[in-house]
């Protein structure tokens, strides 16, 4: 089946125009699926990660019909990324529309090491929902640890190494 047109933007970054009304469209495909569709409560999707976090939105073109989100962010001094709230709308699902979404991520990261000095490898790490670790397996990502609740729901930290 092939996918319909689409395009995966990144979100301005702070101050930048475009931000705010982007931005809230990334937290209206994961208010959809992880509060409205999974269960999870509101008060903990939007999180102080967001503030600084890179944010990408995929959507339909031309519409510009936002229908899936990742986001990206380095803690406060540590040496590897996070990837967290990868969400693609339920009848899109079918498209590997979240793959491109993790690889579009890849990318951004590596060349966010890079502007920073860093060279080597530089670590992703995925806190993965216990149904979805295969797919995050077969994009190169191991499984680190013991499972452990997040939010609720049992997730699996997911560690992959990327190539500077």
């Amino acid at each position: 089946m092939e996918a319909p047109n689409h395009e995966i933007i990144i979100v301005p970054g702070i101050g930048e125009p475009g931000r705010t009304e982007l931005r809230q469209q990334c937290y209206d495909v994961r208010i959809a699926v992880f509060v409205d569709e999974q269960g999870f409560p509101l008060d903990v999707e939007i999180d102080e990660a967001d503030e600084t976090a890179g944010h990408f939105l995929l959507r339909l073109v031309p519409s510009l019909t936002p229908i899936g989100t990742i986001r990206a962010y380095r803690p406060n001094g540590a040496p590897y990324y996070k990837l967290g709230r990868l969400a693609v709308l339920k009848d899109y699902r079918k498209y590997g529309f979240g793959r491109e979404l993790v690889l579009a991520l890849h990318a951004w990261v590596i060349q966010d090491a890079k502007a920073r000095g860093r060279t080597g490898t530089i670590p992703v790490i995925s806190h993965s929902q216990i149904p979805v670790k295969r797919f995050y397996a077969k994009l190169g990502y191991i499984e680190e640890g013991e499972e452990f609740d997040e939010d609720g729901a049992p997730h699996q930290k997911m560690v992959t190494h990327l190539s500077i």
